[in-house]
């Protein structure tokens, strides 16, 4: 009798998807939203009465592949690409299944494609702890080419000694590259505990600022009613430090009349109802928690923009590429998420990151 009265109060279909992590719409003919879960709602940032009846290009950019979505009958799997939500991009995992008892009807599910248990930025699983193994290589022959160097220095005369300590310096160079790269490839994340964010943020500006040309002017816009954030210190602090550099890199880069005007500002505030899934955790996690690092510098490059945190990308000179990546990483780590946008008519580039609050 018991497993009768179960087997009666088994959850319907509606209830299951409700309950579902991924973000699932249903699509009329038209590609006109007409149902929406919890998790849509969420991953798109408005409420199910807001979504219904509207032409899923209006709420999401599908960028190249949207001719392929036109396609009624057809079946679809994509990982990792690029799409733009309002103001975001982002990287999703999507599948579309026709109904076909419905014709023209469709099921589409989204999920973050970015994060390192659904797929990795560079589209294979194990991509990413690439760098780890090739750090791990490279660490002991530089220590040895190192110490050789330091031998020799002690050994030559004094005129040739500067080659002696250009191959130390750039042993050490290398070496801290090394350093960056087996931080992206760590599969450990920092422990998280709660902490007053804005004291982080000061620390990250202050050392930003000790360093950054004195034109530009280092701006505080910070919710004082904030309460504490989920994260650790330690990696919130490189996260700020990183974008924070990359602004001050990027005004520094301008022609003398723009940097009058130089500005980096950090702002945070509270974002309520903001939830992603962590499909690591198994569940959906509230975010909301924000903090905006922004410039009035030229922002990147737009043939960079779909892979500005892909492991290796940059449109600095001489750079490495690792410094967003590793940024990426760090706030994925957090179980949070970062979004970029760029606004051309007032000039600005931003950076968003969300964060949980500490129970």
């Amino acid at each position: 009798m018991a497993r009768g009265s179960a087997k009666d109060e088994s959850p319907g279909s509606q209830v299951q998807i409700a309950a579902m992590i991924f973000a699932v719409l249903l699509l009329d003919p038209d590609l006109a939203i007409a149902e929406a879960n919890p998790a849509a709602e969420n991953l798109l940032g408005r409420s199910s009465n807001r979504l219904l009846g509207l032409h899923l290009a209006e709420v999401i950019d599908f960028g190249a592949i949207e001719d392929r979505l036109e396609v009624g009958d057809q079946q679809l799997l994509a990982r990792g690409i690029a799409v733009a939500v309002g103001e975001d991009r982002m990287r999703l995992n999507l599948t579309v299944s026709p109904l076909a008892s419905h014709p023209g009807w469709r099921v589409m599910t989204l999920s973050d494609g970015t994060r390192d248990d659904t797929i990795s930025e560079l589209g294979d699983e194990g991509a990413i702890g690439a760098p780890a193994v090739l750090a791990h290589e490279i660490k002991n022959p530089l220590a040895a080419i190192r110490g050789a160097g330091q031998l020799l220095a002690r050994k030559l005369d004094e005129k040739d000694r500067p080659l002696a300590t250009m191959i130390s310096n750039e042993v050490d160079r290398i070496a801290r590259l090394v350093d960056r790269m087996q931080k992206l490839g760590s599969n450990t994340p920092d422990p998280v505990e709660g902490f007053n964010l804005h004291e982080a943020i000061r620390h990250a500006m202050a050392t930003v600022r000790a360093s950054a040309p004195e034109y530009i002017a280092f701006v505080e816009e910070f919710d004082p009613s904030l309460p504490a954030v989920l994260a650790s210190r330690d990696a919130l602090e490189q996260v700020l430090i990183n974008l924070l550099s990359n602004a001050c890199d990027a005004l520094a880069a301008q022609v003398h009349p723009s940097r009058d005007k130089a500005q980096v500002m950090v702002k945070t505030r509270f974002v309520s109802g903001l939830a992603m899934s962590a499909i690591r955790l198994g569940r959906s996690i509230r975010v909301p928690i924000e903090i905006t690092v922004s410039d009035n510098g030229p922002g990147v490059e737009p043939k960079l923009v779909d892979h500005m945190f892909d492991p290796f990308v940059t449109d600095k000179k001489g750079g490495q590429g690792l410094g967003l990546a590793l940024v990426k990483k760090l706030v994925t780590d957090m179980d949070g998420r970062i979004a970029y946008h760029r606004d051309d008519r007032a000039g600005g580039t931003h950076f968003r990151i969300n964060l949980p609050v500490a129970k």
